[in-house]
Protein backbone atom coordinates (compact mmCIF):
# COMPACT_ATOMS: atom_id res chain seq x y z
CA UNK A 1 0.00 0.00 0.00
CA UNK A 2 1.43 3.38 -0.99
CA UNK A 3 1.30 6.12 1.61
CA UNK A 4 -1.14 8.88 0.72
CA UNK A 5 0.84 11.31 2.84
CA UNK A 6 4.64 11.47 3.00
CA UNK A 7 6.38 12.57 6.18
CA UNK A 8 9.07 15.16 5.35
CA UNK A 9 10.24 15.81 8.91
CA UNK A 10 9.12 15.06 12.43
CA UNK A 11 9.84 16.52 15.87
CA UNK A 12 8.55 15.89 19.38
CA UNK A 13 6.70 19.04 20.46
CA UNK A 14 5.79 17.81 23.96
CA UNK A 15 6.39 14.76 26.14
CA UNK A 16 5.52 13.51 29.62
CA UNK A 17 4.98 10.11 31.26
CA UNK A 18 1.62 9.53 29.55
CA UNK A 19 1.74 11.31 26.21
CA UNK A 20 3.91 12.51 23.35
CA UNK A 21 2.84 15.10 20.81
CA UNK A 22 4.62 14.87 17.49
CA UNK A 23 4.59 17.58 14.85
CA UNK A 24 5.16 16.35 11.29
CA UNK A 25 5.75 18.31 8.13
CA UNK A 26 3.97 16.39 5.39
CA UNK A 27 3.44 16.23 1.63
CA UNK A 28 0.04 15.11 0.38
CA UNK A 29 -0.56 13.00 -2.74
CA UNK A 30 -1.27 16.16 -4.79
CA UNK A 31 2.13 17.62 -3.82
CA UNK A 32 0.81 20.22 -1.38
CA UNK A 33 2.55 20.42 1.99
CA UNK A 34 1.22 20.90 5.47
CA UNK A 35 1.64 20.31 9.16
CA UNK A 36 0.15 17.43 11.12
CA UNK A 37 0.01 17.04 14.90
CA UNK A 38 -0.06 13.46 16.20
CA UNK A 39 -0.75 12.41 19.78
CA UNK A 40 1.18 9.27 20.73
CA UNK A 41 -0.15 7.27 23.69
CA UNK A 42 0.19 3.68 24.78
CA UNK A 43 -2.64 1.35 23.85
CA UNK A 44 -5.03 0.55 26.66
CA UNK A 45 -7.55 -2.10 27.65
CA UNK A 46 -11.25 -1.66 28.32
CA UNK A 47 -13.07 -4.35 30.22
CA UNK A 48 -16.77 -5.27 30.16
CA UNK A 49 -17.37 -6.98 33.55
CA UNK A 50 -20.49 -9.05 32.99
CA UNK A 51 -22.39 -10.95 35.67
CA UNK A 52 -24.39 -14.12 34.89
CA UNK A 53 -27.63 -12.13 35.25
CA UNK A 54 -26.50 -9.65 32.56
CA UNK A 55 -25.62 -6.83 34.94
CA UNK A 56 -22.46 -4.81 34.36
CA UNK A 57 -19.87 -3.15 36.58
CA UNK A 58 -19.00 0.48 35.82
CA UNK A 59 -16.67 2.98 37.44
CA UNK A 60 -17.24 6.68 37.97
CA UNK A 61 -14.33 9.06 38.22
CA UNK A 62 -13.43 12.69 37.75
CA UNK A 63 -12.08 13.40 34.27
CA UNK A 64 -9.95 16.54 34.53
CA UNK A 65 -9.81 17.45 30.80
CA UNK A 66 -13.62 17.74 30.63
CA UNK A 67 -14.14 18.87 34.23
CA UNK A 68 -16.68 16.30 35.36
CA UNK A 69 -17.39 12.88 36.83
CA UNK A 70 -18.61 10.23 34.42
CA UNK A 71 -19.59 6.57 34.46
CA UNK A 72 -17.61 4.27 32.16
CA UNK A 73 -16.28 0.75 31.86
CA UNK A 74 -13.02 -0.01 33.70
CA UNK A 75 -10.09 0.87 31.45
CA UNK A 76 -6.48 1.90 31.50
CA UNK A 77 -2.90 1.55 30.35
CA UNK A 78 0.38 0.78 32.06
CA UNK A 79 2.73 3.40 30.63
CA UNK A 80 5.62 2.02 32.71
CA UNK A 81 5.16 -1.47 31.13
CA UNK A 82 4.76 -0.80 27.39
CA UNK A 83 5.15 -4.42 26.24
CA UNK A 84 2.62 -6.00 28.59
CA UNK A 85 0.16 -8.41 27.01
CA UNK A 86 -3.30 -6.85 26.56
CA UNK A 87 -5.01 -9.65 28.53
CA UNK A 88 -2.63 -9.13 31.47
CA UNK A 89 -3.33 -5.40 31.34
CA UNK A 90 -7.09 -6.03 31.25
CA UNK A 91 -6.97 -8.36 34.26
CA UNK A 92 -4.85 -5.86 36.17
CA UNK A 93 -7.04 -2.85 35.39
CA UNK A 94 -10.20 -4.78 36.29
CA UNK A 95 -8.80 -5.70 39.70
CA UNK A 96 -7.25 -2.26 40.34
CA UNK A 97 -10.43 -0.30 39.62
CA UNK A 98 -13.24 -2.64 40.69
CA UNK A 99 -11.70 -5.26 42.95
CA UNK A 100 -12.99 -7.95 40.57
CA UNK A 101 -11.16 -10.99 39.20
CA UNK A 102 -12.61 -12.53 36.04
CA UNK A 103 -13.29 -16.25 35.97
CA UNK A 104 -13.15 -16.08 32.17
CA UNK A 105 -11.67 -13.32 29.99
CA UNK A 106 -12.48 -13.13 26.25
CA UNK A 107 -10.83 -10.75 23.77
CA UNK A 108 -13.58 -9.08 21.72
CA UNK A 109 -11.45 -6.94 19.43
CA UNK A 110 -9.08 -4.02 18.93
CA UNK A 111 -10.38 -0.53 18.13
CA UNK A 112 -8.75 2.84 17.43
CA UNK A 113 -9.54 5.69 19.80
CA UNK A 114 -9.23 8.72 17.50
CA UNK A 115 -7.32 7.77 14.32
CA UNK A 116 -7.45 11.29 12.90
CA UNK A 117 -5.58 12.60 15.93
CA UNK A 118 -3.82 9.84 17.85
CA UNK A 119 -1.94 6.55 17.50
CA UNK A 120 -3.71 5.05 20.51
CA UNK A 121 -5.90 2.00 20.22
CA UNK A 122 -7.51 -0.29 22.73
CA UNK A 123 -8.32 -3.93 23.26
CA UNK A 124 -11.82 -4.80 24.46
CA UNK A 125 -12.24 -7.74 26.83
CA UNK A 126 -15.34 -9.43 28.18
CA UNK A 127 -14.81 -10.43 31.83
CA UNK A 128 -17.28 -13.09 32.92
CA UNK A 129 -17.87 -14.89 36.22
CA UNK A 130 -16.26 -12.14 38.32
CA UNK A 131 -15.32 -12.71 41.94
CA UNK A 132 -14.52 -10.02 44.51
CA UNK A 133 -11.08 -9.08 45.86
CA UNK A 134 -9.45 -5.77 46.86
CA UNK A 135 -9.05 -2.67 44.68
CA UNK A 136 -5.62 -1.10 44.15
CA UNK A 137 -6.34 2.42 42.93
CA UNK A 138 -3.55 4.59 41.54
CA UNK A 139 -3.09 8.14 42.83
CA UNK A 140 -4.74 9.52 39.65
CA UNK A 141 -7.84 7.44 40.45
CA UNK A 142 -8.64 9.08 43.79
CA UNK A 143 -12.38 9.21 44.32
CA UNK A 144 -13.12 6.44 41.80
CA UNK A 145 -16.38 4.62 42.56
CA UNK A 146 -17.24 1.14 41.26
CA UNK A 147 -20.85 -0.03 41.08
CA UNK A 148 -22.98 -2.77 39.54
CA UNK A 149 -25.86 -1.81 37.20
CA UNK A 150 -28.51 -3.74 35.31
CA UNK A 151 -28.21 -3.61 31.54
CA UNK A 152 -31.44 -1.58 31.41
CA UNK A 153 -29.92 0.98 33.81
CA UNK A 154 -26.78 1.24 31.66
CA UNK A 155 -28.84 1.76 28.52
CA UNK A 156 -30.93 4.44 30.28
CA UNK A 157 -27.69 6.15 31.42
CA UNK A 158 -26.46 6.22 27.81
CA UNK A 159 -29.79 7.63 26.62
CA UNK A 160 -29.75 10.29 29.38
CA UNK A 161 -26.14 11.31 28.66
CA UNK A 162 -24.83 10.08 32.02
CA UNK A 163 -22.44 7.83 30.08
CA UNK A 164 -20.55 10.00 27.61
CA UNK A 165 -17.43 7.89 27.17
CA UNK A 166 -17.31 6.79 23.52
CA UNK A 167 -14.98 3.92 24.40
CA UNK A 168 -17.58 2.49 26.79
CA UNK A 169 -20.37 2.77 24.24
CA UNK A 170 -18.19 1.22 21.50
CA UNK A 171 -17.12 -1.64 23.79
CA UNK A 172 -20.73 -2.42 24.69
CA UNK A 173 -21.70 -2.40 21.01
CA UNK A 174 -18.77 -4.71 20.21
CA UNK A 175 -19.85 -7.06 23.01
CA UNK A 176 -23.40 -7.12 21.65
CA UNK A 177 -22.14 -7.96 18.13
CA UNK A 178 -19.66 -10.63 19.21
CA UNK A 179 -21.85 -12.31 21.84
CA UNK A 180 -25.12 -12.77 19.95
Amino acid sequence: MTAEIETLSSRIAYRNRWIRVREDEIRRADGSTGLYGVVERADFAVIVPLEADGSLHLVEQYRYPVGGRYWELPQGAWEDRPGVEPATLARGELQEETGLVAGRMTHLGHLLLAPGLATQGYDVFLAEDPSRTETALEVEEQGLIARRFTRAEVEAMIDAGAIKDATTIAALALMDRRCR
